[in-house]
């Protein structure tokens, strides 16, 4: 009753005007609404347009023209899936992927677990030093002094904990991407042939086609996203009451992401018609020509530079937090070698071995592309875990999978388990001479 009475004088000091014409609050309103929705799921999902991401979508326009939208758009429905799952544990148990797999699972199978997602972010690394190089060369620097430099420069914003003032330079310097669907539209596609592409499949029956394929499984549905957007929701304490939102956040970020790869992947198709791998990132940069005219280098370039640079300190970081969450040691940017040395010294070694092999002579973005196909031989083990721990009623009790999305979350890593299989096979077959 108090709080009545308090707020009932206010009402007349209201002219009576204002009630009835009140259009741009409610479309504030509306703007502050969507824009709360934008959570870990959007950010989870974009981070797969990173240089690996970024190379490989070109190289696939480049190759195969329009013939990998077919196949975006299933990666796309099992982006979906596999993001809302993660999201759901996140929401639902408030404990992130690698804390669910500890309780879980067996040392054992928790241990292979861990040493998978090592494995996989690791070429992570590698992918975005050489993303670096990459970017820093199409600017006029040599990659033999850009990397060392680009990997000390990481290494110390992280450690000396100013990385958080880098970063917001980093994303602004990555929106240069978000050029590529304007670029698309000024390239002038075949937009008939696009569309018949997308709605039915025009694969190719090859090794480097099925190749690419696990590549972009591996650039868009990568192990990082899902350890990252299940533990940004259990951070951020969204429990089951506000999951609803984050849902739509995940489905919706997971299909704005890919929407922009399919934009790239035209957009590369259009300006490059001579059907063949990529040989420099030159070629990649040409896609945005539309757009920036003789600048269409330096614009690329700027933005690999910021999506690569942002990826390389934050992929590493993950790995370091997950490896010593499951120790139980300690692990904050805040501290010391002396006082976090297996988290703080994780960090360094990535970061280490990520540039040196970035420096070994050769194509940058053929070895970005291979990266990925890595990622993707190691994609469907980590999401086996994902979706065991999904199907348990013990975790998440009446929001474990129903029988349906049973059946399409099982069908989707079934899938991405196979043609890694078929993969791995082709390459050890090559290795013994039998390819």
């Amino acid at each position: 009753m108090e709080r009545n009475s308090t707020t009932a004088p206010a009402a007349p000091d209201v002219p009576a005007t204002a009630a009835p014409d009140r259009p741009a609050p409610r479309w504030r309103r509306r703007l502050v609404t969507a824009l709360a929705v934008a959570g870990p799921g959007l950010i989870a999902a974009n981070a797969g347009n990173d240089a690996g991401g970024i190379a490989t979508y070109a190289s696939a326009g480049a190759q195969y023209g329009y013939r990998t939208l077919f196949f975006m758009l299933l990666v796309t429905v099992a982006l979906v899936v596999v993001q809302e799952m993660c999201a759901r544990l996140g929401a639902y148990t408030g404990v992130g992927l690698g804390g669910l797999i500890r309780e879980q699972f067996s040392v054992r199978v928790s241990a292979f677990a861990l040493l998978c997602l090592i494995i996989a972010n690791l070429g992570l690394v590698v992918s975005e030093f050489a993303g670096i190089g990459a970017a820093l060369e199409l600017l006029g620097a040599s990659r033999y002094m850009a990397v060392p430099l680009a990997a000390a420069g990481v290494w110390a914003l992280v450690v000396f904990g100013s990385y958080r003032y880098a970063e917001k330079i980093f994303l602004v310097l990555s929106l240069a991407f978000f050029t590529y669907p304007v670029a698309a539209v000024l390239a002038h596609p075949d937009w008939g042939e696009a569309g018949a592409q997308l709605a039915w499949p025009h694969f190719v029956a090859s090794k480097d086609f099925l190749l690419l394929g696990v590549a972009l499984i591996g650039t868009t549905i990568t192990p990082y996203m899902q350890f990252y957007v299940a533990a940004a929701v259990a951070d951020r304490g969204i429990g089951p009451a506000e999951y609803p939102r984050e849902r739509t956040d995940t489905v919706a970020g997971s299909i704005f992401a890919n929407a922009i790869s399919m934009f790239i992947i035209i957009a590369t198709a259009a300006a490059i018609t001579t059907r063949a791998p990529l040989d420099s990132a030159a070629q990649a940069a040409s896609a945005l020509k539309p757009v920036a005219g003789r600048f269409a280098a330096q614009l690329f370039g700027l933005g690999l530079l910021g999506a690569s640079a942002l990826a390389a300190a934050v992929v590493p970081l993950s790995t370091s937090y997950a490896v010593a969450e499951a120790v139980g040691v300690e692990s904050s940017v805040s501290r010391r070698f002396r006082e976090a040395p297996l988290f703080l010294g994780l960090f360094t070694a990535q970061v280490c071995i990520g540039a040196a092999i970035a420096l070994i002579p050769g194509n940058l973005i053929q070895l970005l592309v291979r990266a990925q196909v890595v990622n993707g031989l190691i994609t469907p083990i980590l999401l086996t875990y994902v979706l065991t721990l999904a199907n348990r009623h013990s975790v998440l009790g009446a929001a474990a999978n129903g029988p349906l999305f049973r059946v399409v979350a099982s069908v989707c890593v079934s899938v991405i388990a196979l043609l890694s299989a078929v993969v791995l096979l082709q390459t050890l077959l090559g290795w013994l001479g039998m390819g």
